[in-house]
Order: C-alpha cells, then structure tokens, then sequence
C-alpha cells in the first residue's frame, strides 16, 4: 500500500471500477445507437429523439452532482447496486414502452438510475493506492467495454425486435450487480470533535471549476457528435470509410491513457497536462476544417489520444487533492452535464457559422476550458508532494 494508504487495485477492484464507470456513462456512450431506435419505433423527429435523449442525459448528470457528496462517504457498493436497480426497471421500461410519454419517463427513471452508479464509482476511483494507475485502467476498459455495447445494442434491435437493445442493458446491469461489490468505499464522516474539515472542505468543488469541466465535455462530446457529417462532408470519404477511421481513432486513441500518467511521472503534472490540452485543441480545429483525408485521420487519432490522456489525468488529479471521491464524482457529473448540452450547442454554431468558425470556438473552448482543471492539477502535484513528506518524514 503507498502514501495514499487507499485500496489496492486488485483485478476484482479494476472489474468493479470499470463495470461501474462503463454502466453509469452507458447512456451517454451508447446513445446515438439508443436514438436511432427513438426514432424508427415511435416515428420521432430530430428533435423529438433529442429531446428523450436530453432526459436521460440531464437525469444522469443531475443526479451525479447530487449524490456527489454522499458518495464520499461509505455505502458505495449499495448505491451503486441501487442505482443499477433503477436503471435496470428504467431500461426494462423503455424496451416495453408503446408510446412517448412512457418512453420518456422510462429515459427519466434509467437515467437517475446511472447517476447512481456513476456517481458511487467514480467516487470510488479515489479511494484506490495508486490514483494515475487506477485511472488509465478504467479508461481503458471503459472503453473497451463500451465499444462492445456499441456493437451489441445494434445488433439486439436488428436482429431480435426494436427495443430489445434496452434489454440488453438491462441485462447488463443485472450483470453487474455482483461485480460491483469491489467499490472501494470511502471514509467514515468525521465527527464534530475530527480534524476532518479541511479534507471535505477539499472535496467541494468550486462553480468554476465545474463549469470549466462542464465546457470542456460540451466542445469535445458536440464535435465528436458531429465528426462523421464533417468527414464526409469535407474530405469526401464513404460512410463506412469514415466510421472506420474514427472506430479506429478510438482503439489507438487508448495509447494516450497510458502515456497520460508517464507523462506526468516525467514532465510533471501541469506541464504534461498543458501539452496534451493544446494539441487536442489543435487536432479538433485541425480535424473540423481540413479537406484532406490524411489530415483528417491524423487528427481523429491525435485528438482521441489526447482527450484521454486528458481524462486520465484530470481523474488522478482530483482523486489526489481528494482521497473522499467526492471532488471525482462531482467533476464526473459536471462532464456528464457538459456532455447533454455539446450536441445542441455544436449543431447550432456548425448550421449558424460553419466549420471554419466552428474550429475557432472549439479550440479556443478547449484552451480556455481546461484553465480550471489546469490550476487543479497544480493543487494535485502539491497534494502528491505533501503526502510524500508526511509519509518519508526526515529523521
């Protein structure tokens, strides 16, 4: 056990954390598959589907931020097992849905359902010895597990009946209810008498530095939303030519979770944290306007690799300044938040300014958005630094 004196990332650890963070973002992940079948079961327009995907969203990433604070505390594993209970009614209520009104309800209870579960085990990814490690392991499988539901949900409503996707996850959740029981838990609540006050009081995020979060997720989920349109539009690739290269964007891209905290090790935290930032603002500028199919799949490959790293490294560092998990599970849901609103916003700028005003905003987006999380991971290296000397006292 090192300095941090947290749980040890056991395989049934790593299986727990990932089972969670996979299931509580499911929907966010897995949602351009869950519209399509909005859509074509219920004759939904665009704005229709948006708006049931809208609930759902807006339902995680609420509940995320208000269980914040509870998740820091201990109980993670029956929160989470409660909330894959709600969220598995939720998915079991959407597949049998047969008109809007229940539909959305449906998306409404699912939804707080994986606020829960997103909520418990993000929260929990700070309770682990090692935050960098634990990090770049669940991003890893999180991704890797996710690719898999995007694949599966498809074939469910395809092959068996539409709606039977949400069985699936319904299933999952089912699934998950005995590998969720490796959370690491949080603290004891301090008492009146416990010198405990400076350690929440770290726990609490600030407006800004949510809203900071809540940006950055909105410019990176908005653009890659519309990623595709852009690849076809601009550089003349076939649907399935460009589905390919951002498929595989996705798979390479997993190289920059591990290269975010070696980075770090090396560079430091504010200096590898920077780097990355800037060149995924680049690489999303690069990837929105470029007419050129190479550059195109350059800048898929940089910008998910990036973005990565990036996440990988904003994890640890809340985890490090706040071992409870609450500032983890808050940032989570701010990026949930964030991630709801980006399509909306993107869609809008790419129809009112087009793609070349649209590289601008998302460059500059991202460079100003990260300024919160870059002052965070200032606090995160000084944090790391103090608990070493306590821990290696001199003499």
């Amino acid at each position: 056990m090192s300095a941090r004196g947290g749980a040890a990332l056991t395989f049934g650890v790593a299986v727990a954390l990932v089972t969670g963070v996979t299931l509580g973002n499911g929907g966010a992940n897995v949602m351009p598959v869950f519209v399509d079948d909005f859509a074509s079961r219920f004759t939904l327009s665009d704005s229709g589907a948006g708006l049931v995907a809208a609930t759902q969203l807006m339902a995680t990433a609420v509940v995320t931020l208000l269980l914040a604070r509870r998740a820091a505390r201990p109980g993670r594993v029956r929160m989470a097992r409660l909330g894959l209970a709600l969220s598995g009614a939720g998915f079991l209520g959407a597949a049998l849905a047969t008109d809007p009104v229940t539909l959305i309800l449906a998306n409404l209870v699912l939804g707080a359902g994986l606020g829960a579960v997103y909520a418990a085990a993000t929260a929990a990814l700070a309770a682990t010895d090692d935050a960098d490690k634990a990090s770049a392991v669940t991003v890893c499988g999180v991704v890797a597990a996710t690719a898999l539901l995007i694949m599966g949900v498809p074939v469910a409503n395809n092959d068996l009946a539409e709606g039977a996707g949400f069985l699936l996850m319904a299933l999952c959740c089912l699934l998950a209810w005995p590998l969720v029981r490796r959370l690491p838990d949080g603290p004891p609540a301090p008492g009146p008498e416990s010198s405990g006050t400076a350690e929440a009081a770290s726990g609490r995020p600030s407006v800004v530095l949510l809203v900071g979060t809540a940006l950055l997720w909105a410019v990176t989920q908005g653009a890659w939303s519309y990623a595709s349109v852009l690849g076809r539009q601009h550089t003349g690739m076939s649907h399935s030519a460009v589905a390919a290269v951002l498929a595989g964007s996705s798979v390479v891209g997993l190289a920059g979770a591990v290269v975010g905290p070696i980075a770090a090790r090396h560079f430091g935290r504010m200096r590898s944290m920077a780097g990355f930032v800037t060149a995924q603002a680049l690489a999303m500028a690069l990837l929105t306007f470029t007419h050129d199919p190479v550059l195109f799949v350059v800048a898929a490959v940089l910008w998910q690799a990036c973005q990565l790293a990036v996440l990988v490294q904003m994890l640890a560092a809340a985890a490090l300044i706040d071992p409870t998990g609450r500032l983890v599970a808050s940032l989570s849901g701010a990026g949930a938040l964030g991630t709801g609103i980006g399509p909306l916003v993107v869609g809008g700028i790419l129809d009112g300014a087009g793609a070349g005003i649209l590289s601008l905003v998302l460059a500059c987006g991202t460079m100003v958005s990260s300024i919160p999380l870059m002052r965070m991971t200032v606090a995160s290296a000084k944090a790391a630094e103090d608990r070493r000397s306590v821990a290696s006292p001199v003499g």
